[in-house]
């Protein structure tokens, strides 16, 4: 211990901040542990005409000619492949499931509400307005697919009532691929 400093070790540089080194600056000798080291700008590779290199390790490379056979949500088979965004997997064996987790509600909108309390006051014939109901779809249809010791599920959006029909159409057409 230091007895000018009690909270210095011996062989330690004393170190003083003052004008010449203001608070947030590092030392003299440079930057050190926590300040951001000075790196030169570099501009991203580009193939001929200006077209980005892809980063490595965002998907597999693009084999000429090849599109996607099947897209059911995020999961593209193309190839022999299956793409998800958890990694790819063979197509060769691939078992694919699918699960309706939709549901259809009913219920009596409020302009039929505000109508039948209005029409009610002046005849008993606005209580008809009651009758009239809406149906709204609502809920996903989860697609799995597994394949070489992974697994990858989508939530796919009900938009319509014909929805699941849809997509076990591809997920039929997928099975018939991966058998």
């Amino acid at each position: 211990m230091n007895e000018s400093n009690p909270y210095k070790n011996e062989g330690e540089p004393e170190y003083q901040w003052g004008p010449a080194q203001p608070y947030g600056y590092p030392p003299e000798g440079g930057p050190g542990y926590g300040y951001p080291q000075a790196q030169p700008f570099a501009y991203p590779p580009t193939q001929p005409a200006g077209v980005p290199v892809p980063a490595p390790g965002y998907g597999p490379a693009p084999v000429a000619g090849a599109g996607p056979v099947l897209v059911i949500g995020d999961i593209t088979v193309v190839g022999d492949q299956i793409h998800t965004p958890s990694g790819s997997m063979p197509l060769k064996g691939a078992v694919w499931n699918a699960m309706d987790l939709t549901r259809m509600e009913e219920k009596i909108p409020t302009y039929a509400i505000v109508l039948a309390v209005v029409f009610t006051l002046a005849c008993l014939v606005g209580l008809f307005f009651l009758l009239i109901k809406e149906k709204s779809l609502s809920g996903y249809v989860q697609v799995s697919v597994s394949s070489g010791g992974r697994h990858h599920t989508t939530m796919i959006p009900a938009t319509n009532p014909m929805v699941f029909q849809q997509i076990m159409g591809q997920i039929n057409h997928a099975r018939m691929l991966s058998a």
